[in-house]
């Protein structure tokens, strides 16, 4: 059997026990020193493993402010972090900067993770207004044919914004951009007879066309997108779609010895020899982005989580993106479907782990939702909860 796995990319999980109250202290020392680390303009010291030292402020969900100051709020709003400063009256200043920036370099900015759309969102989060809510439904309007066709930058990712919004304000016309987005994406769904003739997206993505499985720049966040807004859409059309997304994610996976695994995709990027086990691109990511899907899956599901499991924490640092606690979230997914507590045990072996590697970290700390240390105390709190609910995804 071929290893589902590649070594090189993991570490050997150390044998801690749960201690929920080590995770609760590991929480509160991110908060602090993040707050102490803020800059007077609202922004954070950009990591060696996010950018050069000289990089201009990261301003977005991913590894920008808008994603400390989501995750500070998030924190506050559960009980595990003080009331103190939030930093969002610097939210509409980046929303401008970060605009003009990605217009400069001729890029797209309506981006959910990298530009307006997260940045939007988490500034309605934090200090509601009617503005900003009419800023946010336009990038969201426009968004909704981009080539992308993917969570990070394209209409799957504002599609999840549009659902926040909705479950927010109650309002129709946030139903309706999602239902129209939905609907683009679903047409861009197409039958490709090199993958096993099953439906599959694809991305116009750095310049390059590729069909990408995973989570963050795939199938799997597409799915997501869909499986989240089900409430919206026709039961009956449902019930076919949702057919066809576990028809794609069985045809894309490879079984064996219990383990599934996904390539990253397909495209010049994209070899078959890639087995990426990370929430961007391989088994975490599938089923964090497929694990809500109302259809018979499970053992899909399991055999992912089992490769998960197997191939330990990864050795690029304790983040959501490519780092132990995403992986994490995978066994919290399936706890939440299942029921079953070796889940939850899981998650919280994989927590431990991920204290000790961002307590060691090179670099020092990193102050980043996605790839760093506040994406690691929202996974901290889910794992204290038993909750599993994926930040900037599972967004109320």
């Amino acid at each position: 059997m071929n290893t589902p796995f590649s070594p090189e990319r993991h570490e050997a999980l150390v044998e801690v026990a749960w201690d929920a109250d080590r995770a609760r202290d590991a929480i509160g020392r991110i908060v602090t020193r993040t707050r102490a680390a803020a800059s007077p303009h609202g922004t954070w010291p950009v990591h060696p493993k996010d950018g050069p030292e000289d990089a201009p402020p990261m301003l977005g969900l991913y590894s920008g402010s808008a994603g400390v100051i989501w995750a500070l709020d998030a924190l506050a709003r559960s009980g595990y972090a003080p009331l103190g400063e939030t930093f969002a009256e610097h939210l509409p200043h980046h929303a401008a900067w970060n605009r003009e920036h990605h217009l400069r370099l001729g890029i797209q900015s309506r981006s959910y993770l990298m530009a307006q759309g997260g940045i939007l969102l988490a500034l309605f989060r934090t200090t509601p207004s009617a503005d900003t809510a009419d800023s946010l439904a336009e990038v969201i309007a426009a968004n909704i044919e981009d080539a992308h066709r993917e969570l990070m930058w394209g209409a799957p990712g504002s599609m999840i914004a549009a659902l926040a919004m909705h479950q927010a304000t109650g309002e129709p016309r946030w139903g309706e951009l999602y239902r129209s987005s939905a609907e683009a994406l679903e047409r861009a769904f197409h039958q490709e007879p090199s993958i096993a003739n099953t439906r599959i997206w694809t991305q116009e993505l750095y310049g390059q066309t590729l069909q990408h499985y995973g989570l963050v720049h795939g199938f799997a966040g597409n799915a997501f997108a869909l499986i989240a807004g089900r409430s919206l859409l026709e039961a009956d059309h449902w019930a076919v779609l949702s057919a066809r997304l576990a028809e794609t994610l069985r045809a894309t996976a490879i079984c064996e010895g219990g383990f599934a695994r996904w390539f990253a995709g397909e495209g010049p990027d994209r070899p078959g020899r890639l087995r990426p086990v990370q929430i961007c691109h391989g088994a975490p990511g599938m089923i964090v982005g497929l694990s809500g899907l109302d259809q018979p899956i499970d053992d899909l599901l399991i055999a992912g989580a089992e490769t998960t499991w197997a191939a330990g924490p990864l050795n690029k640092g304790a983040g959501l993106c490519h780092g132990t606690a995403g992986n994490g979230y995978a066994f919290l997914k399936l706890f939440a479907r299942s029921g079953d507590s070796r889940w939850l045990d899981r998650a919280r072996a994989f927590a431990m782990h991920a204290i000790s590697q961002s307590e060691t970290q090179a670099g020092g700390p990193r102050y980043t939702l996605w790839t760093g240390d506040l994406g690691l105390a929202l996974y901290l709190a889910d794992c204290i909860d038993g909750h599993a609910h994926f930040p900037t995804l599972d967004t109320m």
